[in-house]
């Protein structure tokens, strides 16, 4: 049976206020949707300019059957179009960049950013062109935007999750590079790649105790990786792994590393959780009762 995928609108009253008299009135939602696995559907609402935006959502199969609509001609009509266009625009972006026009690249994200202010591809863009520039004033205001993103640390945005991660040090941002893998650490504390660009960074950064610490982690966790084993042997061959490997227990500093970041973690979580309300993650229309 072919899965569930395109535009589809969910209905209901909303009362509005005209003087001392409240009316209710017909409210409708566009939502982007696709069928995962186990029954079910992940949901994402359309903003005010028809594209996917926002926080998605997971609904059970049947409850979305019996609540949302589909909409093939409202996807024909205005959605793919405006997709389309926010495509190009996204393009013309990243051609700017790489053709080092920065303010060209600049004003095409800005404009992505006007039509998805929560556009992955244009936040990163953005972020990037500033720091090609040496702004990293804006570029730290960006960096404030993708922590808050979750969707910047999804796996379909991995290279330029490492490329921004990499410019950051390029730049000597480093305290805002840390900040920036910790947060990807939030949504995966195991992952070995992003346990070696943290030992890059305290290496780049002088603390080469830490970058021990972290490499030799991300052996714990994958001992075939090749870039952990390369930067190994690279501090092996300059002699950097002799003084520190004999003046502290590797396995007790590791053991402090990780309830370290473990309550740091947590605590970042239960203030990010604090300042998230669910009005804040809303659209300000109908919406079902999601679980």
């Amino acid at each position: 049976m072919e899965r569930i995928k395109g535009i589809f609108s969910t209905q209901g009253m909303e009362g509005t206020s005209t003087g001392s008299t409240t009316r209710q009135v017909i409210r409708k939602q566009y939502w982007s949707a696709l069928e995962l696995d186990g029954e079910i559907i992940e949901v994402q609402p359309l903003n005010a300019n028809y594209v996917p935006s926002g926080p998605k959502k997971h609904v059970a199969k049947s409850q979305f059957l019996e609540q949302f609509n589909a909409e093939p001609e409202f996807y024909v009509s205005t959605v793919l179009p405006r997709m389309r266009e926010l495509e190009k625009t996204l393009r013309r972006g990243e051609t700017h960049r790489q053709g080092g026009e920065a303010y060209s690249a600049e004003f095409e994200f800005n404009s992505a950013l006007k039509v998805d202010e929560e556009n992955v591809r244009a936040t990163f863009g953005l972020g990037l062109t500033y720091m090609d520039r040496g702004d990293t004033l804006k570029a730290e205001d960006i960096l404030r935007r993708l922590v808050n993103l979750e969707a910047a640390f999804d796996s379909r945005h991995k290279h330029l999750f490492n490329e921004f991660g990499i410019n950051l040090r390029k730049n000597h941002m480093f305290g805002q590079a840390l900040e920036y893998y910790e947060r990807a650490q939030e949504l995966s504390d195991s992952d070995d790649h992003l346990l070696v660009n943290i030992a890059r960074l305290h290496f780049e950064r002088g603390d080469i105790r830490k970058c021990i610490l972290h490499l030799k982690e991300a052996l714990e966790l994958n001992p075939e990786q090749d870039e952990a084993r390369q930067f190994w042997s690279f501090l092996q061959r300059r002699g950097q792994l002799d003084g520190p490997l004999q003046d502290m227990d590797l396995n007790k500093e590791l053991a402090r590393l990780k309830a370290e970041r473990k309550q740091r973690i947590e605590s970042k979580r239960q203030k990010r959780k604090q300042n998230t309300s669910d009005e804040d993650l809303s659209v300000k229309v109908y919406k079902p009762d999601f679980p």
